[in-house]
């Protein structure tokens, strides 16, 4: 796993390599980068690392600037001493936004969220036995022209998308709200006890389902409430997979 570290103070870059080596034994440390300019150079003339830890505040700027002359095409965890940047964090779609001094139990959170632990990660395995951490997507920020409203996954019925844009719709709001995350993206970090991707424009959450009906070629007609305000019908190549879900899923 090849982590490039950008951050402008020596201590704080020495104590984030030592914190990340410890939880993830294998980690290869690139860095640490102290300025933006470093840093656009250094991902224009090398492959892209597996994760990028970035400190928000760099010697010659912020490191937002780095996007404006390279496209990230790798996780991004930002480490800083300030919390007023998570909203922009969010918008260049960071993994995660952790305040300094940085705790080793919420690195290891924020890495298993990228790459979870395989044999050989010791060190993470540990961190998560010693403290559990939640693995899947709890909470969303979403954008709803300048206003941000904060939306808890477990009041989510389900996800849609509509002429290319994914929308989420909440048991107690019942509206639908833009969200910046593609199906796949969620079927990736929604807890699959909970969600399950229907067909390719769907995922419920299982207490949205009302009604169940049967429907041709053995699929199944599911009734979504909030309704949906079209049919959601399970499609044939997930419909065995579907009722496996609905005796294994957590009500």
């Amino acid at each position: 796993m090849r982590v490039l570290i950008v951050e402008d103070e020596p201590v704080s870059a020495r104590r984030l390599k030592k914190l990340l080596v410890d939880v993830v034994p294998q980690a290869i440390a690139m860095g640490p980068l102290d300025t933006v300019e470093d840093a656009v150079l250094w991902l224009k003339e090398h492959s892209h690392p597996d994760l990028m830890l970035l400190d928000i505040h760099l010697a010659d700027g912020s490191s937002f600037e780095i996007f404006e002359h390279v496209e990230p095409l790798c996780p991004i965890i930002f480490t800083t001493a300030y919390d007023e940047y998570a909203l922009k964090a969010f918008k260049v779609h960071a993994l995660g936004y952790l305040l300094k001094p940085i705790q080793r139990e919420a690195l290891a959170a924020a890495v298993l969220r990228i790459r979870p632990p395989a044999i050989g990660y010791d060190g993470l395995i540990r961190s998560l036995q010693a403290s559990p951490v939640p693995r899947y997507l709890r909470r969303m920020l979403i954008r709803i022209g300048q206003v941000f409203k904060l939306v808890d996954v477990n009041e989510v019925a389900y996800f849609f998308t509509q002429e290319k844009i994914t929308f989420v719709v909440s048991r107690n709001v019942g509206k639908r709200l833009p969200v910046e995350y593609s199906l796949e993206r969620l079927e990736q970090l929604l807890d699959p006890k909970q969600f399950f991707r229907i067909n390719r424009q769907f995922i419920i959450h299982i207490s949205a389902i009302r009604e169940m009906h049967a429907y041709s070629k053995s699929r199944v007609k599911v009734v979504l409430d909030p309704p949906a305000h079209q049919d959601t019908v399970v499609s044939v190549e997930r419909s065995a997979a579907f009722k496996r879900w609905l005796l294994e899923a957590d009500t």
